[in-house]
């Protein structure tokens, strides 16, 4: 019967092509932190959100991060220092299917750029002309290319490659990744997106540590080599998109998706694998609607080879209440299905109906999560962000302080600070997360906010405090600094015991253990359990070669405290490493 779900959306999707006129189509920009921020930027520093996306739902559109481009350029009243007008025309050279060309009114722009870049040693204007025979490098980020208005195509290589050194393990740490990245168009209607990579490499032990635990960290599957040292895994993401109506986005295919402003996603993360998706984005003026229903992976319950099927169904209504306030709401229901208890429920695929009801409704135990989110643009100098995820709770336990376990809620705060201390190009990032023991958890591994093994939300589960800052300084067009620091206190179960303090959102919540020996049911506390305290330094320097090419240059230092000798460890990591057209994988946890 789960079969029949997948076959389901490939028929929506196949009914919605084939019976609409569809409106011109743009890929998404895959989700990288780093590419992301420079979009954030801009954003704070035009003081205004974009009109063409909602910056807490994410990937974004290349055409609208275009768009956000020019109506920057078309204002021309936005306070920028030249890495800025650099970031531009990088952002606009990545989508540049989207951009016009130079027109009159970018004629100061040029001159401010010729002014910065004397001869174009830099390359900020390569891939201008539109039209012309050559089609290998013709533009700068692209391989090769192709566009017409009935076929847009964009092909390139792809490759992440380090070598380094971890204190904890003899052997050298390294990591080979190549493949292939594909993206366009067809009748300027139909969107496509494709990437594969094969991967071979040794990583620091407190990544083998996690991906012995929970499967290797946004990927899932991967097998062991060198005598279980090192890691062989393939990695794949694949899409269609397209607009049935002017005001109407439909994508389908394997990827992740993003609900937040943050460095971590309290609601929807990009930490676990890819999923297969069915997502419809409805966007009205100020208001923007996410249907998004997914077919995941219960690891926890597969057999052999076939792995078992979990569901989810999740809207997320984004509302720009200003030009500078946006708030958010967030509901998913996770669950899984087999032949006895027949099969998929269509009831939640209603686009349009609160999901709670639809559980009471149907009388299921399935895991309903409620969550709010807010971004408040901040004097174009910074912003400030929230959510807030309610997963189970009884009101008369909320406030009474007893510690229920049913208290099971998570809370994010953070803020961003752009040209700080009016330094040119240095950007600050604080945020804190929190999460009570047993969050996203739930009876078995059919209805817990899990896919693959891995958590959907925040890698580190629940139970736990954490506290993040973040420095990214532009130095020059090609050299830029990133630090990442975090620490966070989280209650682990004993290491071989049969406990649960509520971190491991893997484990049935009925096994709980209290603080109590009598009852499990109250005094539950955050960081109850084992408690392990975490400090993470992430230094890099990464250096632009070409476009998409980079340098990287890694320190890292993490050192985690616990009673329990398994449990802690401290790390120094040293690697470098060379990127074309593939993310930085960051690993902070």
């Amino acid at each position: 019967m789960n079969q029949r779900f997948d076959k389901f959306l490939i028929y929506v999707c196949f009914i919605l092509i084939t019976s609409s006129y569809a409106q011109a189509q743009s890929a998404f920009v895959p989700i990288n932190d780093d590419y992301y921020h420079l979009i954030d930027r801009l954003e704070i520093k035009r003081g205004k959100f974009s009109e063409g996306f909602h910056s807490n739902v994410k990937p974004f559109e290349r055409k609208a991060i275009v768009a956000l481009t020019d109506s920057i350029l078309k204002e021309g009243n936005v306070s920028l220092t030249d890495r800025d007008w650099q970031t531009i025309d990088y952002l606009r050279e990545d989508s540049w299917e989207w951009t016009k060309g130079f027109a009159a009114t970018d004629s100061a722009r040029y001159a401010r750029l010729s002014r910065l870049d004397p001869g174009n040693k830099f390359g900020l204007f390569k891939g201008r002309k539109r039209n012309g025979q050559r089609k290998f490098w013709q533009h700068a980020a692209d391989f090769y290319s192709f566009h017409d208005k009935d076929f847009d195509l964009h092909l390139n290589f792809t490759t992440n490659d380090f070598i380094g050194k971890d204190n904890n393990i003899s052997s050298p740490l390294w990591l080979t990744g190549r493949g292939i990245e594909i993206r366009g168009m067809i009748n300027e209607k139909l969107g496509f997106y494709t990437f594969v990579s094969d991967n071979q490499g040794v990583f620091p032990k407190y990544v083998t540590d996690y991906a012995g635990r929970y499967n290797f960290p946004g990927e899932g599957l991967a097998k062991k080599i060198q005598n279980d040292k090192g890691v062989d895994f393939l990695s794949a993401r694949g899409y269609i998109t397209f607009r049935p109506l002017k005001s109407i986005n439909v994508k389908f295919g394997h990827d992740v998706n993003v609900f937040g402003s943050g460095y971590r996603s309290l609601l929807l993360s990009d930490n676990s694998s890819p999923y297969l998706f069915l997502r419809i984005d409805t966007q009205l003026g100020r208001f923007k609607y996410t249907n998004l229903w997914t077919s995941m992976v219960n690891e926890q319950q597969s057999k052999d080879l076939l792995r078992s099927k979990k569901f989810s169904a999740i809207h997320h209504l984004s509302i720009n209440l200003t030009d500078r306030i946006n708030i958010g709401v967030f509901e998913a229901e996770v669950f899984s299905r087999d032949s006895t208890s027949g099969g998929y429920d269509l009831n939640y695929l209603n686009p349009i109906i609160f999901y709670r009801y639809v559980e009471s409704y149907i009388g299921s135990q399935d895991n309903a999560l409620l969550g709010f989110d807010f971004k408040w643009l901040v004097g174009k100098k910074g912003s400030i962000y929230s959510q807030f995820v309610l997963d189970e709770f009884l009101t008369k336990h909320m406030f009474n302080g007893d510690g229920s376990w049913t208290n099971k809620y998570s809370f994010q705060l953070g803020g961003k600070y752009v040209d700080a201390f009016g330094v040119p190009n240095l950007d600050l990032q604080l945020e804190t997360n929190i999460v009570r023991p047993y969050t996203y958890a739930h009876k078995d591994g059919g209805r817990n906010y899990v896919h693959y093994n891995q958590a959907l939300a925040h890698p580190l589960g629940a139970n736990f405090k954490e506290y993040i800052g973040i420095l990214r300084y532009k130095v020059t067009p090609r050299l830029s600094i990133y630090g990442t620091q975090t620490f966070a206190k989280q209650g682990l179960d004993p290491t071989g015991a049969w406990t649960n303090y509520g971190s491991n959102i893997l484990l049935d919540y009925d096994t709980r253990t209290g603080v109590d020996p009598k009852d499990n049911d109250y005094g539950h506390k955050i960081g109850q359990g084992i408690v392990a305290k975490t400090s993470f330094t992430d230094l890099r320097l990464t250096y632009s070669l070409a476009h998409n090419l980079f340098l990287d240059a890694r320190y890292l230092h993490r050192n985690t405290k616990s009673v329990d000798v398994k449990v802690a460890q401290k790390t120094d990591v040293f690697s470098f490493a060379i990127r074309y057209n593939m993310a930085y994988r960051n690993q902070t946890f």
